[in-house]
């Protein structure tokens, strides 16, 4: 028998946890349990599978003579499953059990970012391990079940709650026989909540007219929690990205980006980054409109989507085809970190920027190192073929920005002018 059965293949679903349902083989998932995530969901929880596996039934067949003591034993082990799950699962969070031909037990329950952790569910799982082998051991003394668990949660976003539900089992079982679950489903755990409770911060830093010293334009840099690990951007987008998440957080990102600007009747443009893996996101120019029809009033003229070099844009097939539509709907395109590597001067060549942002690994330093000073006067020669604002990243000192104003560089921004800010509507007002 195969080690991984699908849901589709289960013979028996528990619901409520005073009875058993029997479905046959055929079983799909029916209303009741499709009906207990999507009412979790829509309350605002998250919905975890865990999945508890018997890793020594080979020494369980040993003990039974007949194929029906056998299965009996089973049948035993997954009646004290559901006697263990009533005691240590709260009512109010439970969803339902499931029973998948004897090869080990699914529960679904509802997770509460405010009232659980990683570590709640993990010593909840086993807590209800040993009870069940414990309980199982005054029935059959010769041999003591041993389980390996693990859990994912069940993606919301999916189109569809019954595939969702299928592959956060499959994915279960996965974690379950690898031992690989704590790590992953950190992150997912800690993922999940930032996006669920939209729990990002986003900062404000002024992008400086080098001529005349006025306030052109900010940058909005997104933040995680505070005080946590995912604070920084570069872990934030990293676990996103590992996790499948990255797309919906690069959509928070944006809709705090229109509520901000509407609240704060921003007169400057904005500039905000995106990646070309969402840039290239069939979805993303569909909801990017309703965006602009939620919030009405905010130009998409006064936008300005900087696309970062560090992301390949070869291979996304539809990136080239939104980038034209974001330029039809009135949005400008940038070129974020300039100079930092190669594929810079190769993504503006294919986009040909309305901006080019040059990094601060040119802007550093730059007014005791010639050879810097030579770059950007190439770049400046590149951005004016390209038909392109030049907006220098980085400045820290008047010295640094006395070589972009000889230079006649046409934007700035740094430390230097002004720090990123927490309330960008008291900035812009």
């Amino acid at each position: 028998m195969n080690k991984v059965k699908s849901v589709m293949q289960w013979g028996k679903i528990i619901l409520p946890l005073s009875s058993i349902r029997y479905y046959p083989p055929q079983f799909t998932l029916r209303n009741p349990l499709i009906e207990g995530v999507t009412n979790a969901f829509d309350a605002g929880h998250e919905v975890v599978v865990i999945v508890f596996k018997l890793s020594n039934q080979k020494d369980l067949i040993e003990q039974s003579e007949t194929q029906q003591q056998h299965s009996k034993l089973l049948k035993n082990m997954k009646k004290l499953f559901q006697i263990v799950v009533e005691q240590e699962v709260n009512p109010k969070e439970f969803i339902t059990l499931h029973d998948y031909y004897g090869e080990g037990i699914t529960l679904l329950i509802t997770v509460d970012h405010d009232r659980h952790s990683i570590s709640n569910i993990a010593i909840m799982m086993k807590k209800i391990s040993n009870e069940v082998a414990q309980r199982f051991m005054k029935l059959y003394s010769s041999v003591y079940p041993t389980f390996e668990a693990g859990y994912m949660f069940v993606d919301k976003y999916e189109y569809s709650i019954q595939d969702s539900i299928l592959k956060a089992h499959r994915q279960a079982i996965g974690m379950a026989e690898k031992r690989e679950q704590l790590e992953i489903n950190e992150m997912l755990f800690a993922i999940n909540k930032i996006i669920t409770k939209k729990a990002i911060t986003l900062l404000a830093q002024p992008i400086i007219d080098v001529a005349t010293n006025e306030i052109r334009a900010w940058e909005l840099l997104t933040r995680g929690p505070k005080g946590t690990a995912l604070e920084a951007p570069l872990q934030l987008f990293s676990v996103a990205r590992q996790t499948g998440r990255l797309y919906e957080l690069e959509m928070i990102v944006l809709e705090k980006m229109f509520q901000q600007v509407k609240a704060s009747r921003c007169r400057q443009d904005i500039f905000v980054n995106c990646t070309p893996v969402t840039l290239g996101n069939i979805r993303f120019t569909s909801d990017l409109k309703k965006f602009l029809q939620k919030y009405r009033g905010i130009s998409p003229k006064k936008i300005t989507f900087e696309v970062t070099e560090r992301d390949s844009i070869e291979g996304l097939k539809n990136f080239a085809f939104n980038i034209n539509v974001l330029r039809l709907m009135g949005f400008k395109i940038a070129v974020d970190d300039t100079g930092a590597g190669y594929a810079s001067l190769n993504t503006i060549s294919e986009l040909m920027p309305d901006i080019i942002k040059i990094d601060r690994s040119v802007i550093e330093n730059i007014d005791k190192n010639s050879v810097k000073e030579s770059m950007l006067k190439g770049l400046l020669l590149v951005a004016k073929e390209a038909g392109s604002l030049v907006v220098a990243e980085g400045i820290e000192n008047q010295e640094e920005a006395s070589v972009l104003t000889r230079n006649n560089v046409d934007l700035a921004q740094g430390n230097f002018y002004a720090r990123p800010a927490m309330f960008f509507n008291e900035i812009t007002t």
